[in-house]
């Protein structure tokens, strides 16, 4: 096509009567320029060559000669290639940028149509299977590979499958970047959040920059970590109001309790005030009843009271506190339970009042002595202080128990933890100092574990303090 576009040239500028070599020069530039544009370099020093060849022969003198040796033949042909490769380079150039601009346009098409699609993913259904779906349909890819870090499950999708991904596609998880095979045209990349793998993703037979690719393994981790935080939010939901239920069943069981409870109680008292009227062993028998009945009612008070706390309903009804006046009214609840065992009690003097739920701080000092109770030998006694410190009130109850490791303390408070060898010895729920954690750091305090192990254990509950004792 070039030979003939400089076969036209020349006929028209011979046919034309009066046109001199430097017309024809020109025409000649001005077709080579077209050829290069439109065409390309082969093409364009092409029409270079044969454009000398007919600029010599049929408009330099002598006409009808061929005079290569001539320098007018050399800096025609030196012209026109020049003219020619820097026009071709140019065109060149020129169409690539503007194929790059439209591919980066439809890659960037592509990917907004694929960010839309993972926004309206089902989050009832897998989102591996939907994710490969929506990347075959929305890039036309022939073959895609999803793997889920976290699931171990391998999703593909696209017309035709690739053989042998799986373990590429789990190394690739592991270590993390990326691995191209050109020939096979497959690109292997991580799928990271946050700079750690969740995944990998295998695509063949589509070309993509390296700015698509990561925009594309973004979009599937936003996906795969969408997934992830709408079945925590899920899972929280149903413990809140799995939470919520055993709270008013329980509350509602309580109720229940309380009225043969109150009734137990009201004979009980009826009887005893009775002076006379019974023998020794009835009026022992009775009394038990009586404590019994106080310490039932007490206990189911607590359990409703945990589970308010435990499921985030309670509210602090706060007034000034004297410490001793407390531990004193906490140790008389314990009734029986501390005969032949000795409890030693010291407050300090001009201890700082505190203001706290009174019924709450009750609870937690006897969730620790009722601990320490348990884990302390029936010889050896518990102790329980209240001392001052900067701006606090220090309330320590020691056991002579074993001891924690510190490795272990935390865990403690965490709920329905127990020491491996506690479970089959002591009995308990787990849940008594997750209580007594939980009622400390709602009045601003906190509460903790010291001591060395094998030398017993301190549980140090820390609150706010307040005015001084008698001022």
């Amino acid at each position: 096509m070039s030979l003939g576009a400089v076969g036209v040239t020349t006929w028209v500028c011979a046919s034309l009567g009066g046109v001199n070599a430097s017309t024809a020069g020109f025409a000649y530039l001005v077709g080579i320029l077209a050829i290069a544009a439109s065409w390309g370099r082969t093409e364009a020093v092409t029409a270079s060559v044969a454009a000398v060849l007919c600029y010599n022969f049929f408009f330099l003198p002598p006409v009808g000669v061929f005079m290569i040796a001539d320098p007018q033949n050399w800096v025609a042909l030196f012209t026109f290639l020049v003219t020619a490769l820097v026009a071709s380079h140019l065109s060149d150039r020129a169409k690539r940028q503007a194929q790059e601009a439209h591919d980066r346009q439809r890659e960037t098409e592509q990917l907004y149509a694929l960010s839309r699609a993972i926004l309206l993913t089902d989050a009832s259904k897998p989102i591996g299977p939907q994710a490969v779906r929506h990347i075959g349909q929305v890039f036309e890819c022939p073959s895609v590979a999803l793997h889920d870090a976290t699931t171990g499950e391998v999703y593909r999708g696209g017309e035709h499958d690739i053989p042998a991904i799986e373990e590429k596609l789990k190394q690739v998880a592991v270590q993390g970047g990326e691995r191209r095979e050109e020939e096979r045209g497959l690109i292997v990349a991580a799928v990271t959040l946050g700079g750690k793998p969740i995944g990998s993703l295998a695509i063949q037979g589509i070309a993509l920059s390296n700015g698509a690719l990561q925009a594309l393994l973004n979009l599937v981790a936003i996906a795969l970590e969408r997934v992830r935080t709408e079945e925590a939010a899920s899972r929280a939901e149903v413990a809140r109001q799995s939470e919520e239920f055993k709270s008013t069943l329980l509350d509602a069981i309580a109720h229940e309790f309380k009225t043969p409870l109150t009734s137990i109680k009201a004979a009980s008292t009826s009887i005893l005030s009775e002076p006379g009227a019974l023998t020794a062993s009835q009026q022992e028998l009775t009394t038990i009843i009586d404590e019994e009945a106080n310490r039932l009612s007490q206990l189911v008070t607590e359990a409703v009271r945990m589970s308010q706390i435990d499921a985030g309903k309670v509210k602090l009804e706060k007034r000034v506190l004297r410490i001793d006046e407390e531990l004193e009214r906490v140790m008389e609840q314990f009734g029986p339970r501390l005969e032949g065992r000795e409890v030693r009690v010291r407050v300090e003097e001009g201890l700082a009042e505190v203001r706290a739920d009174g019924e709450l701080i009750a609870l937690a000092v006897r969730q620790l002595v009722d601990n320490s109770l348990k884990y302390t030998p029936a010889s050896s006694p518990v102790e329980i202080t209240a001392e001052a410190g900067p701006g606090i009130v220090l309330i320590r109850v020691r056991d002579r128990g074993p001891g924690i490791p510190e490795r272990e303390r935390d865990r403690l408070f965490d709920k329905f933890y127990r020491r491996h060898g506690a479970k089959e010895r002591v009995p308990g729920s787990g849940l008594g100092l997750y209580i007594a954690r939980e009622i400390a750091r709602a009045h601003g305090g906190d509460l903790w574990i010291e001591g060395e192990a094998g030398q017993g254990s301190d549980f140090c509950l820390e609150l706010p303090a307040g005015e001084k004792g008698g001022q």
